[in-house]
């Protein structure tokens, strides 16, 4: 194999390799352990295509070079890749002004579930709603938040497990 269309292949290989398994972990984090299963059977395979043909041609640095940036490359788009498929949900605090009591209201008109009740803060009564949302809809509830209350508090977490309430008929 030329070394260019080599440097190229482990490049591609190693972006491939590294964007599965970043997804494989991901599915296994979330509990979806026969998707990551199966999605190892390809990663392995491909690994050791790559890792072979850099060992069989270890003497060559830009093999080596090659090995790193696909690697590198790999974890950017295997990031890039887990951010578009948002795979599970996300709980989201937040707290406002007592003034703006209306907008749980609003958010459960555009299908949020919210959980509000008074707080104290440093400056006064404080609402604090949680809100429990798919990830690929979190952009969204912040957005909407930004809009409504743009002082807001807000903390973002994913829950690892829930049980009842508002998302029990929707959930998969």
């Amino acid at each position: 194999m030329n070394g260019f269309y080599m440097v190229i292949t482990i490049i591609i290989i190693n972006v491939v390799y590294v964007s599965l398994f970043t997804i494989r972990l991901l599915f296994v984090m979330k509990g979806q352990n026969l998707l990551a299963s199966i999605l190892s059977i390809a990663e392995v395979f491909i690994y050791l295509i790559g890792l072979n043909i850099v060992l069989e041609n270890i003497d060559k640095p830009q093999n080596l070079i090659a090995y790193c940036l696909g690697w590198g490359s790999g974890v950017y788009l295997g990031s890039k890749i887990e951010q578009w498929l948002a795979l599970g949900y996300v709980t989201v605090q937040i707290v406002i002004d007592r003034q703006d009591e209306n907008i749980p209201s609003l958010l459960r008109q555009k299908g949020f579930g919210v959980t509000s009740w008074m707080a104290e803060g440093r400056e006064g009564n404080r609402i604090v709603m949680q809100v429990l949302a798919k990830r690929s809809n979190e952009k969204e509830l912040l957005n909407t938040i930004d809009e409504m209350a743009p002082k807001a508090f807000v903390v973002s977490y994913e829950p690892r497990y829930f049980r009842g309430g508002f998302w029990v008929k929707r959930l998969p």
